[in-house]
């Protein structure tokens, strides 16, 4: 995967997580994987289209997400209540959003699909043939892992829907008449 592609992840989490929840940051080895992935207690997954496309994920403990999201709201959260689970998925969100504003001024356009929170770990979650670069990022709260698994689209190359359609790889089911 392309650092130009990383970085703006990357750099996007240290800020958000330097400004709303206001710790300091310390970046773990990096991990390349390939096979699913085992979900953590509370995993963020956001989608994104255009000329970079793929899935990024945020996953963490239950007790880091309400920590980090106790701090960010102003209130203590003790549950993984719809409310604390709305905040660890704008963090998510928020993350996201600003790396597609550095891949803006970078010349690639892309956009983030809605969060879709995971709660429960032990889910796999499989990026097929996309490789996964692996992020853990450790705070007061405890460790949020960045899981990146992006492409950058080929100029040419065919429509975003046609892209991931060839990514499924699944028979089409004949229409019966």
């Amino acid at each position: 995967m392309n650092a130009n592609l990383l970085n703006p992840f990357i750099q996007a989490a240290v800020d958000v997580l330097k400004a709303e929840v206001g710790t300091e940051i310390t970046r773990g080895n990096l991990a390349l994987q390939k096979s699913a992935l085992t979900s953590d207690d509370i995993t963020v997954l956001i989608n994104l289209i255009g000329d970079v496309y793929g899935v990024v994920m945020y996953g963490m403990q239950i007790s880091t997400g309400l920590g980090m999201v106790s701090k960010i709201m102003g209130q203590e959260f003790t549950q993984l209540d719809s409310l604390a689970q709305s905040g660890v998925a704008e963090l998510g969100n928020v993350i996201s959003g600003q790396a597609t504003v550095r891949f803006s001024a970078a010349g690639y356009q892309s956009n983030i699909s809605t969060p879709m929170v995971l709660t429960g770990n032990g889910v796999e979650i499989a990026t097929l043939d996309f490789i996964r670069i692996v992020v853990p990022l450790e705070t007061q709260y405890g460790i949020l892992t960045v899981h990146l698994a992006l492409k950058e689209k080929t100029p040419g190359a065919s429509p975003d829907l046609e892209e991931f359609i060839s990514l499924i790889n699944v028979p089409e089911v004949p229409r019966q008449a």
